[in-house]
């Protein structure tokens, strides 16, 4: 599978693509709102054996995309949707972005394409998302592409040593259309 935006490639991943998503995974920008507190080639090798896999599942449900700039085609992330079953009428979406490339809108434009695909292909309902509340820039992505704040949970999430506040949006097929 891939698509195209204005300044991005969204293409399967290919077990080789390891390396790429390795180089920003180990930034301690990257780290700063997961558990992980530093990631090994074991690591990142599973983490995209998981959407290589993913890709071969009959019905497929999940689309986690390696995110490329079509100009140099260098890989910057990934973006995703990921239906609970084959079937449903509900997704939820997440996406990442090598720091480097924070602050330039590609993951607004990466996850508008999905959003898009979820409501035109997969012909959802619904579509979700959640980050951790610190996290203002992926909240404001989240925002900038018409989902809505459904909630705030509260001491959602523990990990380094303190817990964190999660944000759940989400947007209609209807709010999307309009």
């Amino acid at each position: 599978m891939q698509f195209s935006t204005e300044r991005l490639i969204l293409r399967d991943f290919v077990a080789a693509d390891w390396p790429a998503v390795l180089a920003y995974q180990r930034d301690p920008r990257y780290l700063q709102y997961y558990a992980w507190i530093d990631r090994t080639p074991q690591d990142v090798q599973r983490f995209v054996q998981l959407f290589v896999d993913q890709q071969r599942e009959q019905p497929r449900h999940k689309f986690q995309l390696a995110v490329v700039l079509k100009d140099t085609q260098h890989l910057i992330g990934n973006c995703g949707i990921r239906l609970a079953a084959a079937h449903a009428h509900e997704a939820d979406i997440g996406y990442e972005l090598a720091p480097d490339q924070w602050g330039h809108g590609y993951a607004t434009e990466a996850a508008r394409a999905i959003v898009h695909f979820g409501f035109t292909e997969l012909k959802l309902h619904r579509i979700t998302a959640w980050c951790i509340a610190d996290n203002v820039a992926s909240a404001r992505v989240l925002e900038k592409l018409g989902l809505k704040l459904e909630g705030r949970l509260r001491e959602k999430e523990y990990f380094k040593d303190r817990w964190w506040d999660m944000l759940l949006y989400a947007i209609l097929e209807g709010e999307w259309h309009a």
